[in-house]
């Protein structure tokens, strides 16, 4: 699945892309099951905004217990002054997470496809273990800006040894807000890092160092098909712009670690009640 080529490139760029990893039936059992999340959602009790604007301060305890169960996030755009949607629903949820692999049966199926086990093999795991799942869906004209970001800063592992996989579920292109990355800037230092002083529950992002983010002409965009899949490493800049266009930009992410490896204590994303998800 993934050839020499792409495995060079991995190694050397901090990212790979494989189109035509999944199926349109693969696709279709996740849209479908994140529709039936979003139509049971209690949107009068949550209203909880996923925003990247504010440097993450604005992360609270529906934010933090969902390392362990499946929450609705809105989008900053889908609510007025007032704090009342301006759109349906089905158009206003920024993203769900984080769980949705332990405690959603067709994501608990996805996570599992034999392809997903065998390309983290393929990359040097002995006995990789999935430790955080989103689906996020860039809503038409207000899917929020993600700003550049390495994941390490949010999943620090000692030593480093994240990896992301973000899952096309619709055509991702520069019309409606296409992963961008830095080739190469996996060698960067880490410039973040978000800590969680667990006593008082609050979250921090603090700045470790000041190597710029990339700049115009840096980056590189990743336009790629639906079932497409795109893995990166946990120092790899990435970037994603607001979705100005009349469509949404669906996508299922994971993060897996190598099981064993020391997990920071300070990290956001916490299993205690949950066993361990091991492929």
């Amino acid at each position: 699945m993934l050839n020499s080529e792409q495995l060079n490139q991995f190694h050397k760029q901090g990212y790979a892309v494989l189109e035509s990893v999944f199926t349109p039936d693969d696709v279709h059992a996740l849209r479908q099951a994140a529709q039936a999340i979003v139509a049971a959602f209690d949107i009068d009790r949550h209203r909880s905004v996923f925003s990247t604007q504010d440097r993450d301060a604005g992360r609270d305890d529906y934010f933090f217990e969902s390392a362990e169960a499946v929450h609705c996030f809105l989008e900053e755009g889908a609510l007025n002054a007032d704090g009342q949607l301006t759109r349906p629903r089905e158009l206003a949820i920024n993203k769900i997470g984080h769980a949705m692999h332990d405690l959603v049966p067709e994501f608990t199926q996805f996570c599992r496809l034999p392809q997903i086990a065998e390309l983290l093999h393929k990359i040097g795991y002995r006995a990789p273990q999935l430790w955080q799942s989103m689906y996020i869906f860039k809503q038409p004209r207000i899917g929020g800006e993600v700003r550049w970001h390495q994941d390490a800063s949010y999943l620090f592992t000692e030593p480093s040894c994240v990896t992301g996989m973000w899952v096309a579920l619709e055509d991702a292109h520069l019309g409606n807000g296409c992963l961008w990355v830095q080739p190469g800037g996996q060698r960067t230092p880490l410039r973040d890092r978000y800590e969680v002083d667990w006593t008082d529950r609050t979250g921090e992002l603090r700045s470790i160092d000041t190597t710029p983010w990339p700049r115009e002409g840096q980056g590189q965009a990743l336009e790629v098909p639906m079932g497409s899949l795109i893995i990166f490493h946990d120092h790899l800049p990435h970037y994603s712009s607001q979705n100005f266009s009349n469509e949404s930009r669906q996508a299922f992410t994971m993060h897996f670690a190598e099981k064993g490896t020391q997990w920071s204590e300070k990290n956001w994303l916490q299993r205690h009640n949950l066993p361990p998800f091991e492929l």
